[in-house]
Order: structure tokens, then sequence, then C-alpha cells
């Protein structure tokens, strides 16, 4: 249910951004407005608003697919509140070294709920490492995919090419499991084991 409250909030948010350019600029990560300004609620806000209708769907697709298995670890280990606690801190948390590094650059903005989605994603990973999962239609593993997407995320932003935050998606991905060990220690000797056994 709180997965479906997300997906419905992040639609809405970012549909009646597409509408109102100001609603977008108010709420997009902007870091000299942090910087300067100490609007600290962008380092969330960011997360609720796309770029375009096919940005949205991609993370809200992922989200759907990923969010119910994190929903029910989290509110069974940390009451109802968990999931929401981590989504949330997930949005910061996978931006953050994104406004460090940008803090003064008046030029940079970044905007879409990929980080915290990432951070489902890899919660999903480590619970489920051997779960099919289908990336582009081509079925794999969720552990080998895990490794191929932090693989990726690194190289590419190194390169520093488009305008996609592949540190996000990384910083995300690395949040999503540190959390799910946070919320239950057990889960890593779990993860061991279902590596083991295959």
């Amino acid at each position: 249910m709180q997965t479906w409250i997300l997906i419905g909030l992040t639609v809405l948010v970012s549909w009646l951004a597409f509408e109102r350019p100001q609603l977008l600029e108010r709420l997009i990560l902007w870091p000299p407005a942090i910087d300067r300004k100490r609007e600290y609620e962008r380092l969330v806000t960011y997360g609720f608003v796309h770029a375009d209708w096919m940005h949205l769907l991609f993370n809200m697709i992922t989200l759907y697919f990923f969010g119910p298995l994190a929903e029910r670890f989290y509110s069974a280990h940390l009451g109802p509140l968990g999931y929401p606690l981590f989504y949330f801190s997930a949005l910061v948390a996978s931006i953050l070294p994104t406004y460090l590094r940008h803090r003064k650059d008046a030029s940079y903005r970044s905007l879409g709920a990929s980080g915290a989605v990432a951070a489902v994603l890899f919660t999903f990973v480590l619970l489920a490492p051997w779960a099919t999962i289908g990336v582009f239609f081509i079925p794999m593993p969720a552990i080998v995919f895990g490794v191929l997407y932090l693989g990726y995320s690194v190289w590419a932003d190194r390169r520093g090419h488009g305008n996609i935050n592949h540190a996000a998606h990384f910083w995300g991905a690395v949040y999503g499991m540190a959390f799910a060990v946070f919320a239950d220690p057990d889960v890593l000797q779990d993860f061991a084991g279902k590596l083991l056994m295959r």
C-alpha cells in the first residue's frame, strides 16, 4: 500500500511540475538554493519531479515491481513507518554526494527518483539474489544484474556522459543494501547462504 502511495504522489507531483515550470524549479535539486538559501527540503523534493514522462514511467515501473518486497521487509523489521523512513532517507543519501560535489555550481540541477528506486531495487537484490529479473526483456539473476549495475554506474559517472546522475544510482544502491543490514543484521548471513546454495 505504501508503495502505491509513493507512486501516486510521485506521479501527481511530476505531472503538476510538467505543467508548471515554476514548480519544477522550486522542487528540483539546485545546490546553490540549499547552500545559500538553506532550502534543505530540495534534498527530498527533487525525487518527486522528473524530466519527462519516460523518465517517470521507468522509475515508477521499477518501484512497482520491487517496492512491495522492500515494503514488507522494512515494515516487518522497523514497524509501519520503516518503509517510508527508508525511502525518504534514500532520497537524501543517494543525492548527498552529488550535492557536495556541485554545491558551488549554479548551473547544476538534478531530479528524479532514481537514487531511491535504486535503493529499493538493491534491497531486493540482497533479499533475493537469485530471483530472475528482466532487464530490457533479458532475464538474469538479480545478483548478476546488481554487479553489472554497480560497475556500470561507477564507469559512467567517471566518464561523465549524458544527463543521468549515475552517482545517485550508485549511492542509492549502496544505501539500499546498508539500510537492509541496519534493519536486520542477519540479512548478510542469509545473503551469503543463498549465494552458496545456488
